[in-house]
């Protein structure tokens, strides 16, 4: 594994979350530098800082540095020439885990469109620095003219979102379809190592690739289930993060897509963390939702993990995220199957309000009773 000296903001959920990353990308975190702020004009860091990090760096010879905030071009261009260093950035780290977790065809496209995406960002920058002779080989160029080089990135652009559109068509195809049949469909969704895949697994009887790393979800997979003797289909998708850059989500929009599309959303949320990991991971996922334009009445809020802690304690962080009185909140723990009944119940609640034309009025309150088993 190779090493690498952290730099990230002095809150624990923001050193931990960034180790995980690291960890998640291969990187073995020997040193960890923790700062206020983070986006000075020059380097990202202070000038006092950077002597202390050229210091520890001669002693510890990282493989490189990782910095936990998104860095202009010219700002990794100088701390790199300073530190003599691969310098990689928050966006640059995430792209890294994308690209190694990326199992099918269609995720491995998505991510290469946002490192092209990322690419053209830095274009502008690159040039100019490779025109001043200033070419570092982190981010060389060769001799491409400005022209030569922004067009080559926009062909490879068009080349992926073509093949990615394609497979666009093919998801609406298989969603018309699934229309027709009257499948209920039900998406999970989450921060990234929330539990989506435990989840999935425990509903669907699957055995899904599930870590506590993050992004273990690139792809999504869906599964028909059978609830009260009735068809569904529930997904599990790419997990959320915070900061996750706008070109980012588009990338993956495809992916994405399917929780606007679906009937129920099941946001699985770590109940376990820290109150205020578990805020920002909380307004990080409704955020996301929002942006994707996902209605909050079709959402169900599964605070998983509940074996982990006390019931005072589970009152106090539902107080906290504001879910007291919602109905539509279970505690479960994927992991042990703790309360999926009572998830059940509640889309089953939510399906009947949705298709009240299936249900007699005096049936209604039997059906939601009487519940099957889920089963693949």
């Amino acid at each position: 594994m190779d090493k690498a000296i952290l730099i990230t903001y002095d809150k624990e959920d923001a050193v931990n979350e960034a180790k995980g990353l690291c960890e998640a990308a291969g990187y073995e975190v020997v040193h960890t530098i923790q700062q206020n702020y983070l986006q000075k004009p020059k380097y990202g860091i202070s000038g006092g800082v950077l002597e202390q990090l050229q210091e520890i760096s001669n002693k510890i010879r990282p493989d490189v540095i990782v910095y936990d905030e998104i860095l202009k071009p010219s700002q990794n261009y100088n701390l790199a020439t300073e530190l003599q260093r691969e310098v990689l950035d928050r966006e640059g780290l995430i792209l890294e885990i994308f690209e190694s977790r990326a199992s099918s065809a269609e995720s491995k496209l998505q991510v290469k469109l946002a490192q092209l995406r990322y690419e053209m960002v830095r274009a502008k920058e690159k040039v100019r620095l490779a025109n001043m002779g200033e070419q570092p080989g982190f981010m060389g160029i060769g001799k491409f003219e400005v022209d030569v080089y922004y067009n080559d990135i926009k062909h490879r652009m068009q080349t992926v979102k073509k093949k990615l559109q394609k497979a666009g068509k093919q998801r609406e195809l298989h969603r018309q379809g699934r229309k027709r049949m009257g499948f209920t469909t039900i998406s999970l969704a989450g921060y990234t190592s929330a539990g989506k895949t435990t989840l999935f697994n425990k509903t669907t009887g699957e055995t899904r690739t599930q870590s506590k790393e993050l992004f273990t979800t690139l792809s999504t997979t869906t599964r028909r289930i059978i609830i009260n003797q009735e068809p569904a289909l529930i997904a599990d998708t790419v997990g959320f993060i915070s900061k996750l850059p706008a070109y980012m989500i588009d990338a993956f929009k495809s992916t994405l897509e399917e929780l606007t599309y679906s009937n129920i959303i099941i946001l699985v949320i770590d109940i376990s963390d820290s109150q205020l990991e578990l805020k920002k991971k909380f307004a990080s996922c409704m955020r996301t939702l929002d942006e994707l334009g996902v209605k909050k009445e079709k959402i169900i809020f599964a605070l998983n993990k509940s074996d982990l802690i006390k019931k005072e304690q589970i009152n106090y962080k539902k107080e906290l995220l504001n879910l007291i009185e919602n109905e539509k909140v279970v505690l479960v723990s994927s992991k042990t199957g703790e309360n999926i009944k009572e998830l059940k119940e509640i889309i089953q609640n939510i399906i009947i309000n949705q298709n009240p034309h299936k249900y007699k009025k005096n049936e209604v309150e039997g059906v939601a009773k009487t519940f099957g088993n889920w089963s693949c």
